[in-house]
């Protein structure tokens, strides 16, 4: 009868599991799917610029709070009501005027940079990023992201734009930032007007690349505009900036 009591008990335990087995089936863990935080996307990105400028980055301290994730976007924003895009894309957009932007809604970045000879899409909204590339070797990548609040300082965005490149590197001298523009608005058959950023160019590394960052953190939506330009040379880097600067638009928040 022992003999038979232990059987039982080990097809009782075999139509059961083990305790090992049971565990492993509860801590299943669905896959989930999402995009980067905005700045912990960004200064990705800005690691990557600066190492193809042969530069170093800092890791930024972890002891500095992070955006929310957030979805990044190339499109057109959506509409808040009240808000007169078209007044805003009508005039010039400094740095000092960053307040005129409605809270909450992001800018957007229209871009015709493919159809400018030489350039093509490498990707299009790939985690919330689109990356171009030329035949001459040089390499663009654009970024509008959301959830900046961390690094606003209210009411500036210059002052806004400096701590976004901190982040990226600690070790960015304020001095070193100059004015750079972007077209603002997107309408090509009204007078061009421009939107004021900030730009860190690294001169060529010793394997030969040079490399662009233009970036703004527009402190009322709390989004930043970042684009990063990268070219086997200064002479490229040069043309590769110009047709940027000519064919990527910000828009304002419609």
């Amino acid at each position: 009868m022992a003999a038979e009591a232990a059987r039982q008990q080990k097809t009782r335990q075999q139509k059961k599991g083990s305790p090992m087995t049971q565990g492993v089936v509860r801590r299943q863990v669905p896959a989930t799917v999402g995009a980067m935080p905005g700045l912990a996307a960004v200064a990705a990105l800005g690691a990557l610029g600066a190492l193809l400028a042969g530069c170093s980055v800092n890791v930024p301290d972890p002891a500095v709070p992070k955006p929310s994730p957030s979805e990044s976007t190339l499109s057109t924003p959506t509409i808040t009501p009240g808000h007169d895009a078209e007044a805003l894309a009508a005039k010039d957009l400094p740095l000092s005027a960053g307040g005129s932007l409605a809270p909450g809604d992001p800018v957007a970045v229209s871009s015709r940079l493919e159809e400018a000879p030489g350039w093509s899409v490498v990707h299009s909204g790939l985690q919330g990023e689109t990356r171009y590339a030329k035949t001459d070797g040089c390499m663009v990548v654009v970024r509008v992201s959301v959830n900046q609040g961390p690094l606003v300082v209210p009411g500036d965005d210059a002052a806004s734009t400096k701590e976004l490149f901190r982040y990226l590197d600690p070790g960015i001298a304020a001095d070193k930032l100059t004015p750079a523009s972007l077209r603002w608005g997107q309408d090509s058959d009204k007078p061009e007007h421009r939107v004021e950023l900030l730009a860190l160019e690294s001169a060529p590394a010793s394997s030969g690349t040079a490399a662009l960052v233009l970036a703004r953190l527009f402190s009322s939506p709390a989004s930043s505009v970042y684009v990063s330009v990268a070219c086997p040379d200064g002479g490229t880097l040069a043309k590769a900036r110009a047709e940027v600067q000519s064919q990527l638009a910000v828009v304002p928040p419609a």
